[in-house]
This record gives structure tokens, sequence and C-alpha cells, in this order.
């Protein structure tokens, strides 16, 4: 199975119910549960966060 392809302009990434996905909506994953999917999220983004932080950062 195929990877998708994540781009910065789909983030904030967003979990709904046990699916992750874009902020445009387009799924990205399914989850065991609405934890694991919030926690997913919440990852993608942070790492987002910091990649874009280390991008601006001497």
């Amino acid at each position: 199975m195929r990877k998708p392809a994540i781009h910065p302009d789909d983030f904030p990434i967003e979990a709904n119910e046990t699916t992750v996905t874009t902020n445009k909506g387009k799924p990205l994953a399914n989850a065991e549960s609405e934890p694991v999917a919030d926690e997913i999220a919440d990852r993608l983004n942070e790492q987002a966060d910091r990649e874009e932080h280390d991008k601006w950062s001497p």
C-alpha cells in the first residue's frame, strides 16, 4: 500500500472520530480508536510545527 503524501497546505491535520484527515477533509489514515486518531493528529501537527520553526531558526 502506498503512503499518502502530506503537503504543507494539508495542515493542521485533524481527527474525525477514528479517521485522521487533512484540514480539507482528505482521509490520511484510520486509527483503532478516537484517542489514537487524536494522538496521531497531534503528533503530526507538532512535527510540522517543529519543522517549520527549524526552517526559520539560525
